[in-house]
């Protein structure tokens, strides 16, 4: 029996009798209620046998919930080897892996299974010099891994339907996992075009209708499951194919206990299942990487010739005679070309801008000495919220009618970061008569039409537009490559690529950033896979993640102080602190953090060690919790 309690120390099954009146009920894998420690908790029946290797007496488990299995062998092993990889517990990855019961939805008849589809044409996987053969590897049941540099362009839905399909055909299974809802969207839409049985799990579903189709997926009646995060324990039968779309987008992080990501289960899933994987998007990971330099995956990319005739053109400031030339471009928000080019693509159809912070003003300096304005109740950034607006704390909200500089005694105030507000008043200004659209925040758009007009969305949330963007400016990529993360120059490239990806091909795309920087060069080249391989060379010699695994083991300074003394690390680990934790909002007790890192063949040794220190912990009863973090995706 797997009880529901994420106590570390009682991570382990415990045994239970079966009484006669729910013999027949009790199947492996369903959901059953049981008393522990004189409390009833839930739990999940993992196998029945006819002695126990338990010396005491044994209990009775009350009543089985329900008799549908839900929790079937593969997702069981792929929980516990999660759990044990990321220093977990059994109970917390389940949580994440099987929905909550929806009673009505359970008890409705199972529909049938979907046949199975033709094999569709290949399409635009054409446009790949392994394609094809990828494809009749998927259609013939061989467990091909794909690191996926995909081409600008909107095909990358239609690209993973047709390898869906193309898999169910063949008779297995496939799940699909994208960042967030406009993804998957997308993907729904193309998979539609298909004859494949599928499913799509979403969080706006709501509990029932969610449940029902994660029901279909268990009971076979679809082949295909496509989802957010969560579905990357979507419990589909004879899996043949693991798809992740954007592998470097930090939405494939789990925020829950033990944190899994998205790309590292499946791949795990995939392993262990021998089954195929197309990972990517239209950057590189470092990690996705990492799988092709072990030997795990293989690049598949398209050609340098349909690279350039699929990508925009895009310039920065540096690589272009006229931005050269043009002194202020060095320190100007709009260079003079910048707004040319937008003028000139206004004329066949939308212009994206795309700026790295939503709001108005998002931080704010005196305008004498630079000195940033803080809040003189809790030393919190200030902010400007709106247009004729006084400024405001960040933090506690307080106004700062009478602001004046501590430092210099001015009372003026600058922009340091401009959000997309300020941006898009700055361009209706610039731009009277065309109209201008804001993406961000809580107003996401999913799409704009084709006619002129001025889209300002910050990362993340660009709209598709209809026949692509007739031009793209980029601002401020100071903001996205100075923040203090190993990842900055990564995510900045990862952020840029999807949002040229949305502009026509040979369309300009000015990036406002220096040309001679390397995530720059990128993407002028549109060489992705080139600079993640840089990258992770980089960070071979610093010892950074991917080449080595990193914990994170946060909390007050003496709970990480007793954890660390309690952990039996290997010999190879070496600890990185404790120094004082990033977050130092008023209100919030003093943090540590400490990072332990070893070579990867000692990454399993440490999670088991880690996990050993909490179940000590735990045993304890120490008061102080400490958050224990493998592979974090920030490490600042």
């Amino acid at each position: 029996m797997a009880v529901d309690i994420p106590l570390a120390h009682l991570d382990r099954p415990f045994d239970y009798l079966v009484a006669a009146r729910s013999d027949c009920d009790a199947v492996p894998g369903c959901r059953v209620r049981v008393r522990f420690s004189g409390q009833l908790v839930d739990g999940y029946l993992l196998e029945r046998a006819e002695t126990s290797g338990h010396a005491g007496k044994l209990s009775y488990l009350e009543r089985v919930v329900s008799p549908e299995p839900v929790l079937t062998p593969e997702i069981f092993r792929l929980a516990r080897e999660v759990a044990e990889r990321y220093a977990g517990t059994l109970a917390d990855v389940l949580r994440l892996a099987i929905p909550p019961r929806h009673a009505a939805a359970e008890r409705e008849p199972p529909a049938a299974p979907a046949p199975a589809p033709p094999r569709p044409e290949p399409g635009s996987w054409s446009r790949y010099p392994a394609g094809a053969s990828f494809l009749d590897a998927l259609g013939g049941g061989r467990p091909a891994r794909a690191a996926w540099s995909a081409l600008p362009g909107p095909h990358w839905p239609d690209e993973i339907a047709a390898a869906a399909a193309t898999t169910a055909a063949g008779g297995r299974g496939v799940v699909i996992v994208v960042p967030d809802a406009r993804d998957l969207a997308r993907v729904d839409q193309a998979l539609a075009t298909t004859e494949a049985g599928y499913a799509v799990l979403s969080a706006d579903l709501g509990p029932a209708e969610r449940y029902r189709r994660w029901l279909a997926a268990r009971r076979g009646a679809v082949q295909v499951v496509a989802g957010t995060r969560a579905a990357m324990f979507a419990p589909v039968s004879d899996l043949g194919l693991v798809v992740v779309w954007d592998d470097g987008d930090d939405l494939h992080a789990e925020p829950r206990a033990p944190y899994p990501n998205a790309r590292e289960v499946l791949a795990l899933r995939a392993h262990r299942a021998g089954a195929a994987a197309l990972i990517g998007g239209f950057a590189h990971s470092a990690e996705l990487t990492h799988l092709v330099a072990s030997g795990w995956a293989r690049p598949v990319a398209g050609a340098p010739g349909a690279v350039r005739r699929a990508a925009p053109r895009v310039t920065g400031i540096g690589d272009d005679t006229e931005l050269a030339r043009d002194e202020a471009a060095l320190t100007a928000r709009l260079p003079s070309l910048a707004l040319r080019s937008a003028r000139a693509a206004l004329a066949r159809g939308p212009v994206l801008v795309q700026v790295p912070r939503r709001g108005y003003l998002a931080a704010i300096a005196c305008t004498r000495c630079r000195a940033q304005a803080r809040c003189q109740a809790c030393g919190g950034p200030l902010q400007v919220s709106g247009s004729r607006q006084l400024p405001d704390c960040r933090w506690c909200g307080a106004l700062a009618a009478g602001w004046a500089c501590p430092r210099c005694g001015g009372d003026g105030v600058r922009a340091l970061v401009t959000g997309t507000a300020r941006t898009a008043e700055e361009f209706g200004r610039a731009f009277p008569g065309v109209p201008v659209r804001t993406s961000g925040g809580q107003q996401v758009l999913a799409a704009v039409p084709s006619e002129p007009a001025l889209v300002v969305a910050t990362p993340g949330a660009e709209p598709a537009a209809v026949g692509g963007y007739a031009a793209a400016l980029l601002l401020d990529g100071w903001a996205m490559l100075a923040r203090p993360s190993l990842r900055a120059a990564e995510e900045a490239l990862r952020r840029w690529l999807n949002a040229a990806a949305l502009v026509r091909a040979a369309a300009p795309v000015v990036v406002l950033a220096d040309a001679a920087l390397p995530a720059v060069q990128a993407l002028v080249r549109w060489d992705p896979a080139g600079f993640s391989e840089r990258e992770v060379a980089e960070r071979t010699g610093l010892g950074f993640p991917p080449a080595v695994r990193m914990a994170a083991v946060t909390g007050a300074p003496p709970a990480v102080a007793d954890f660390l003394s309690l952990a039996e690390l290997p010999a190879d680990a070496e600890v990185l602190g404790p120094v004082p934790a990033a977050d130092d909002r008023p209100g919030h007790d003093p943090a540590a953090r400490a990072l332990i890192r070893v070579p990867r063949r000692s990454g399993l040794a440490l999670a088991r060690a880690l996990h050993a220190a909490q179940a000590l912990r735990s045993a304890r009863k120490d008061s102080g919790p400490v958050r224990v973090q493998l592979d974090p995706a920030e490490i600042v």
